[in-house]
């Protein structure tokens, strides 16, 4: 991102960050305009002293903007505060507070699973008791299924209760547990439109892979992103992104088709997404699709060719406990699949297990054809593994 930036034309890029300026290679380095570190990047005062410091320094600052999907409060607030253009705190914190959010889509009309922000143990019964087993249990301000539990029964919620009670000051959203096949759709947004769209299909979901320590997550981008049967979760992604506020930026929407054909928003970060999804939409339209980012978010254009390829990822995670002691099966993928690579992280020895849906490296692969993207995915995550041990 700071490398997409600072080769822009006209720009001097100053950069706040926790890491010292050492931290960043010397070619990068010596691009930045400006660099002042802080002990907590989110901390809205710290923010604001970086922000008030490099004005003093730089001149007045004409754009604020980070993809941590923590820092977008913080950022909009900062720039309310400076009167930089850009998000501002009201829009951000619908999309951060998930509560807020799915009371704000609720509202507007948008299909969202049924949810409430429980205090009590009462309410959480209640809540039970209104839409039934199972129930999902995450918190207001997550992100990426980060300590996100599915409740099955009685008994499960009540010994969930036990061990995580919440409370006035760290309430719990409870939701109705969404079944179906899970998606994701990516849009950028200029001046409160949408002008351009991208999809990916997720196998399985994130919460049964955390759920599952054996299961390979896979994403797979299809070519045909303007297939008819995607008409209605763009109409209801963009309706979902008007009632929340967005402005001009990426945004990324995780979203269920249920089995009767039906779409539900699961949520939405006012960011780009993560899981390697922008290296994938590069690899699909042959661009740097972090560079097109930075051209939005610095002079609100945004300009990419058609899509030519499908894209596939395959995150490896591994079996077992332990570190990684062996990568098995490279050889035959590198075999068979080695033709459509076109990026990859592989485990090494000693690395500890990250204890995510990402696993503990991956493989993107790609193709003209979906189906062959689809296909060799499944190859791949059926010969490769990762041991630990």
């Amino acid at each position: 991102m700071i490398d997409a930036a600072a080769s822009l034309p006209g720009v001097r890029l100053a950069v706040v960050a926790q890491e010292p300026l050492a931290a960043l290679p010397p070619r990068l380095a010596e691009r930045l305009a400006g660099h002042w570190q802080v002990r907590d990047v989110t901390d809205i005062d710290q923010l604001g002293q970086a922000v008030a410091g490099l004005t003093t320094r730089l001149g007045a600052i004409d754009r604020l903007f980070g993809a941590f999907e923590q820092l977008q409060v913080p950022l909009a607030e900062t720039r309310a505060r400076f009167g930089i253009p850009g998000m501002r705190p009201d829009a951000a914190n619908r999309f951060r507070d998930k509560a807020l959010m799915k009371e704000t889509l609720r509202e507007a009309g948008v299909p969202v699973a049924r949810h409430k922000l429980v205090h009590r143990a009462d309410e959480a019964w209640a809540f039970a008791g209104e839409v039934g087993f199972p129930v999902v249990a995450k918190p207001p301000a997550g992100a990426g299924a980060r300590n996100t539990e599915r409740i099955e029964h009685a008994a499960a919620l009540e010994h969930w209760l036990t061990e995580q009670p919440p409370h006035a000051e760290r309430p719990v959203l409870l939701e109705e547990f969404l079944s179906g096949r899970e998606h994701s759709l990516e849009t950028v947004s200029i001046n409160g439109h949408a002008v351009w769209h991208s999809l990916t299909h997720y196998d399985p979901t994130p919460l049964e892979v955390l759920e599952q320590p054996w299961v390979q997550w896979c994403v797979v981008l299809p070519r045909e992103v303007d297939d008819p049967r995607y008409d209605d979760i763009r109409a209801v992604g963009a309706q979902a992104l008007a009632a929340l506020g967005m402005d001009t930026g990426v945004s990324h929407c995780e979203w269920f088709r249920r089995a009767d054909g039906s779409v539900a928003i699961s949520e939405i970060a006012a960011r780009p997404p993560g899981a390697q999804i922008t290296t994938m939409i590069s690899r699909a339209h042959d661009i740097d699709f972090v560079k097109a980012w930075a051209v939005l978010q610095l002079y609100g254009t945004f300009d990419v060719p058609e899509r030519k390829f499908a894209v596939g990822a395959a995150f490896l995670r591994g079996q077992g406990r332990g570190v990684v002691t062996a990568l098995e099966g490279l050889d035959v993928v590198a075999r068979e699949l080695g033709a459509l690579v076109t990026d990859y992280r592989l485990p090494m020895p000693g690395q500890m297990p990250t204890g995510s849906y990402e696993g503990e490296g991956f493989i993107v692969l790609r193709h003209p054809e979906t189906d062959v993207v689809v296909q060799a995915l499944r190859r791949l995550v059926s010969t490769l593994r990762v041991r630990l041990g």
